[in-house]
């Protein structure tokens, strides 16, 4: 009986494929899931897979890191939510791909050319797996929630819904249209762990929502001053971050 594992971070995915495989390839036993790249290594060398389907972008080890260390072990497909630049390497290449969402037309042909590779050898993916790396550069993960306190109260705030981090010797002010709130870490902190093109730094102490910045106006010493949408404050640019509003 042919077997597999896969590793995807996202459970619902998971469970999408699974079932999936189960309808189009009902005698393919799924022996393991994993959640990232360093799981699908471990289950690899535990289970020794036919087949390993892994989501080519995962927190910690990526689908590609993984592969690099289970060449010649077990046949790869690769989960991809790409259909244009990963699937031209795809199609060129010996490996075979799972387009996210797992549609069962698309998934009938994959499985139809991993049953023919069943009784062959693993592909050495060494130079597709450097070409996939050169068109797919693994985007960043920025920062989604911040956990901050309101009074006696810890609640979560969605980083979308903050108009701007200001920072004190001792807390970071997190205001929202509707709640202020405080945090421990540092703007220059946050400013590594937030999308750069949703949030600016303007000033040591101050980062930014570009969707709040109503304007800049300047007072009577020349300081360009930032105007926040619905909000009072009047948050100071330091001449290093004028450059930002050029433009505006």
């Amino acid at each position: 009986m042919p077997s597999a594992i896969i590793a995807d971070d996202e459970r619902l995915m998971r469970d999408q494929l699974r079932l999936r495989l189960e309808q189009v390839w009902p005698e393919l036993e799924i022996l393991a899931e994993a959640r990232n790249g360093t799981e699908a290594i471990a289950l690899v060398e535990q289970h020794q897979p036919d087949f390993t389907f892994l989501d080519i972008r995962m927190p910690g080890k990526t689908g590609l890191e993984a592969a690099r260390e289970i060449i010649g072990k077990t046949h790869v497909v690769f989960i991809t939510a790409y259909d244009q630049h990963a699937v031209e390497a795809f199609e060129q290449g010996a490996v075979d791909y799972v387009l996210k969402p797992a549609e069962p037309e698309r998934l009938k042909i994959t499985v139809e050319r991993l049953k023919a590779r069943l009784s062959a050898p693993p592909t050495d993916m060494s130079s597709m797996l450097s070409q996939l790396a050169a068109r797919i550069a693994p985007k960043p993960t920025y920062l989604q929630w911040i956990q901050a306190s309101i009074g006696q109260e810890l609640r979560l705030i969605a980083v979308q819904d903050v108009l701007f981090f200001q920072s004190d010797e001792k807390y970071t002010r997190v205001q929202t249209s509707r709640v202020e709130a405080l945090i421990r870490k540092p703007v220059r902190d946050l400013a590594e762990e937030l999308d750069p093109t949703l949030f600016w730094q303007i000033h040591r102490s101050t980062l930014v929502n570009v969707h709040a910045i109503e304007g800049v106006a300047r007072d009577l010493r020349g300081r360009h001053l930032v105007l926040i949408k619905g909000q009072p404050d009047k948050l100071e640019v330091s001449r290093s971050f004028v450059h930002l509003f050029k433009q505006m």
